[in-house]
């Protein structure tokens, strides 16, 4: 169920030789992307579990989940943009159908991952569908 961005991920990991090169590709990945305004790092949106400062920030629109994300930390960034590449565009009920920790394995990340850091994006992951449930049950509401 894997996005069309998450799949070159996949393929661009499939191509690098060794885990310092893939690790140099995450950190570009969030080096990549914009960073959240300071206004939108506020407790509402801090992932706690965390050991770097994680903010997540969720854009849903006509059914379709998308999230904005930062941190402190270069490589934490780049596990943001890899997550954002497997969730944004998916519809709320295709988010808590993807199952993150198999995706994520075709990466090799739960093995190569520090156990603060494996912590952390069980952290996110876990934010991440309770976004998504939230608002599938407020959509359900109307």
């Amino acid at each position: 169920m894997a996005t069309e961005a998450f799949e070159e991920i996949a393929d661009t990991f499939e191509f690098l030789d060794d885990w310092e090169e893939r690790y140099r590709y995450v950190i570009e990945l969030g080096k990549a992307m914009a960073p959240l305004e300071d206004a939108l790092k506020v407790p509402a949106t801090k992932v706690l579990g965390c050991a770097s400062q994680v903010w997540l920030v969720p854009e849903i629109r006509g059914g379709v989940f998308r999230f904005r994300g930062d941190s402190d930390a270069m490589i934490v960034r780049g596990l943001i943009a890899v997550i954002s590449a497997l969730f944004n565009g998916l519809t709320l009920s295709e988010v808590l159908e993807v199952d993150a920790a198999a995706e994520l394995a075709r990466l090799g990340l739960d093995q190569h991952l520090s156990a603060q850091r494996s912590n952390g994006l069980r952290s996110m992951l876990e934010r991440i569908r309770a976004l998504a449930k939230k608002a599938l049950e407020g959509q359900n509401d109307d």
